[in-house]
């Protein structure tokens, strides 16, 4: 779809301005345009001059964003998103997906679950690219411009849609030597006398369990010998023996199957952790969106809770 001809100079600005941020210098900036460093510095000055305001502070060894600048970033992120997107709908939902997808999703599912059906994504849609970062944090996205984000637990931004993926199950693990060292563990509260980890986001000195029949649920403090936010620390520390923890059980699987854990008081679990896609609400949404959040969809059961691990 082509722009006017002062709609085209404004988005070229505009384009140019994220990308030198992107970018970090004019120089890198212009070779990702495939134009020069001087075209690129003037693109700058135009936005500069027709907006009225500085955008950059610049140095020779440093390019940092003033304020204006970087209400400018947001904004500019913003216009530029929402274009597109409403040239792909425009065109229509049978388009074929193209540009480049930034995805957050957190560490641990970001390295593992979540890589197939991301291939699968980049297989069936050729003309598109991914940016897949990984952070345990929630996103700005505007700011950021970040496309979507897998998110664990609940969302709190009432901006925002939210997809539930998946429910994650979690039960309480320990090494067998640990285990074998100390009294059986009949009843929950027993559990209080093993060695504890941690997982800082979801607990830290206290445990809440619930029985699998749903016939009630207890809370139990502990004292954690080791207090994490990660995933695979958490697992890393068990197998150890430094302690017992409360793990996603797709993670512990295979530990359970070598037999490297064992699953402590089976008969009590944690409360799962529901699983989101999360997005930005907007009027528009680009090809490449709307095809991802159908392939993670269409393969959330097998990513989050595969049949043959979670028994």
């Amino acid at each position: 779809m082509t722009k006017p001809h002062i709609a085209t100079d404004r988005f070229e600005l505009m384009e140019t301005f994220v990308r030198i941020v992107d970018a970090g210098s004019l120089s890198a900036a212009a070779a990702q345009l495939g134009t020069t460093q001087p075209t690129v510095s003037r693109r700058l000055q135009a936005l500069e001059r027709s907006l009225g305001v500085r955008l950059l502070r610049r140095s020779t060894h440093s390019m940092t964003l003033t304020e204006d600048g970087q209400r400018c970033l947001e904004r500019a992120r913003e216009l530029l998103a929402n274009w597109h997107a409403f040239e792909a709908d425009l065109r229509g939902a049978g388009d074929e997906p193209e540009g480049t997808l930034r995805v957050i999703a957190p560490h641990a599912f970001g390295q593992q679950q979540l890589v197939v059906p991301l291939a699968e994504y980049l297989a069936r849609y050729p003309r598109v690219n991914v940016e897949w970062l990984l952070h345990d944090r929630r996103p700005d996205f505007i700011a950021e411009g970040i496309d979507c984000a897998i998110q664990v637990g609940q969302v709190d931004d009432q901006a925002a849609i939210a997809i539930q993926l998946a429910e994650v199950p979690r039960i309480v693990v320990a090494a067998p030597a640990l285990v074998a060292c100390l009294p059986p563990v009949h009843e929950p509260a027993d559990l209080a006398r093993l060695p504890w980890l941690a997982l800082r986001p979801y607990y830290r000195s206290e445990l809440a369990l619930s029985a699998i029949d749903g016939s009630g649920m207890t809370r139990i403090p502990i004292a954690p010998r080791m207090t994490t936010d990660s995933l695979y620390a958490l697992r890393t520390a068990a197998v150890a023996g430094v302690g017992a923890a409360i793990a996603s059980a797709w993670l512990v699987a295979d530990d359970l199957a070598q037999g490297r854990l064992v699953h402590v008081a089976p008969r009590w679990r944690a409360a799962p952790l529901p699983v989101y896609l999360v997005y930005p609400q907007a009027r528009f949404y680009p090809a490449r969106l709307r095809r991802f959040i159908d392939v993670i969809r269409a393969n959330a059961v097998r990513a989050f809770m595969p049949q043959e691990r979670v028994g």
